[in-house]
């Protein structure tokens, strides 16, 4: 499983879903431009010392990051996306996932691109709130939707019985542009 966080903006929610990212062993890719630098001291205090757990790619586009996420798989990438959104869509807790899937959210400020909406407008994925709420904060969007995608995919959960064990790396003091890769 994958999630993909498509021109993030505000470095905070990136932190907060790198910890996601952490806690769940999901890959967390980033598709540039950002809204910060990797080097951002909110995003590296967000996201803690739980950096190196981070299995974190930056691509310079979408296309780019497409084709890195068409290599994860032998299902098409158009079968495994789920976009998204607050404009429509089938609700996350009607959803199928597989192991595979890949999320895919939008900035902050207006969401994925009506294009790729457009190309994809089986792949939405709304979570449903009241009405008069716009939408989730972006991490917490991000939280509920990796959880609730592993639980349907059958994924097994990690740390079953919720034991801390320190991981050394975290004392290396890293942040995200220390352990990011491009693809």
């Amino acid at each position: 499983m994958d999630i993909v966080l498509v021109y993030p903006e505000i470095p905070h929610n990136t932190g907060c879903v790198a910890r996601t990212a952490a806690a769940t062993g999901v890959r967390l890719h980033l598709v540039e431009p950002l809204g910060y630098s990797l080097s951002d001291r909110y995003l590296k205090r967000a996201g803690l010392d739980y950096w190196p757990l981070v299995d974190l790619v930056v691509h310079a586009d979408w296309e780019r990051a497409i084709a890195a996420l068409a290599l994860r798989s032998e299902r098409p990438v158009a079968e495994r996306l789920s976009l998204f959104s607050s404009k429509g869509g089938r609700s996350l807790f009607e959803v199928p996932f597989a192991e595979d899937q890949i999320l895919v959210f939008g900035r902050e400020a207006d969401g994925l691109p009506e294009d790729l909406l457009d190309a994809h407008p089986d792949a939405r994925v709304r979570i449903p709130i009241r009405p008069a709420v716009r939408s989730l904060n972006l991490a917490a969007a991000v939280c509920l939707a990796t959880y609730t995608a592993l639980e349907r995919s059958g994924h097994p959960f990690p740390n079953p019985e919720g034991i801390h064990t320190r991981d050394p790396r975290m004392d290396l003091g890293l942040g995200a542009g220390d352990v990011a890769r491009r693809e």
